[in-house]
């Protein structure tokens, strides 16, 4: 289990949206520095904030931020993007999997090192639409799902390096992500942000932040899905024991 108190925080996507409010919740629980990802200039009063300049498709800006900022303790990957489409343009899913999938990857990567020798957390924002797609952003949905299989996978193989992998299942939040989509309540950014914190502390694998996630927490932490997860994770440990003995 992790604490924000005293702590290193990056936020990717952190001017707007989940990430601002995320970014807040983190300077509220007394962190110590709080690194602000996004890709436009960004100020804040607080003097614990530092701006990064940090496009999740730019390996370069991945890089160079890893070198700015050094140590770190947990890292929030939030930066995301969604377009309405019905899988018929390959250009679209391509766009989708470059900022929801393997941003999040190369992102990881880059701050893995840190994360190690912190023995720190990962916390990736994925979204219900992993469990069950919705159609009308159905290359999004897919880049979630694949997300969320990265999170569960690196989660097994981080964990002998005592770094912890949580995955957040947000549904619908106000952001403006979700602007004009008014089908059903949505949840305030800052009452998923603490959530979000308050679930890393209390250890949770999966998180869900908001009303619309929340009715799916037991059936999937109870369900099959989460205990073959489980198994694997069991194998896979004893597997790498045989191999190192």
């Amino acid at each position: 289990m992790h604490t924000i108190t005293g702590k290193t925080v990056l936020v990717t996507g952190a001017n707007r949206g989940i990430g601002r409010a995320l970014l807040e919740e983190a300077l509220n629980r007394g962190a110590k520095r709080v690194y602000a990802g996004t890709r436009q200039p960004f100020g804040h009063p607080d003097g614990r904030v530092t701006a990064v300049t940090l496009d999740v498709t730019d390996a370069e800006q991945i890089a160079q931020a890893a070198k700015t900022v050094g140590e770190l303790d947990v890292l929030v990957n939030n930066a995301g993007e969604v377009t309405f489409d019905d899988l018929s343009d390959r250009a679209v899913l391509e766009k989708m999997f470059a900022v929801n999938f393997f941003g999040v990857y190369d992102t990881i990567q880059a701050f893995l090192p840190a994360l190690i020798r912190s023995q720190g957390a990962i916390i990736n924002n994925i979204s219900v639409n992993a469990f069950a797609p919705f159609p009308l952003v159905s290359s999004y949905s897919a880049a979630k799902a694949a997300a969320f299989n990265l999170s569960q996978s690196l989660r097994g193989l981080l964990a002998g390096k005592g770094v912890g992998v949580h995955a957040v299942m947000t549904g619908l939040v106000d952001t403006d992500m979700t602007k004009g989509f008014d089908v059903m309540a949505k949840a305030a950014p800052e009452h998923v942000a603490k959530n979000v914190y308050d679930g890393l502390e209390k250890g949770e694998e999966e998180i869900f932040p908001d009303a619309m996630a929340e009715p799916l927490a037991d059936s999937w932490r109870s369900g099959g899905g989460k205990n073959l997860e489980r198994q694997y994770a069991q194998m896979a440990a004893q597997i790498a024991a045989a191999q190192s003995a």
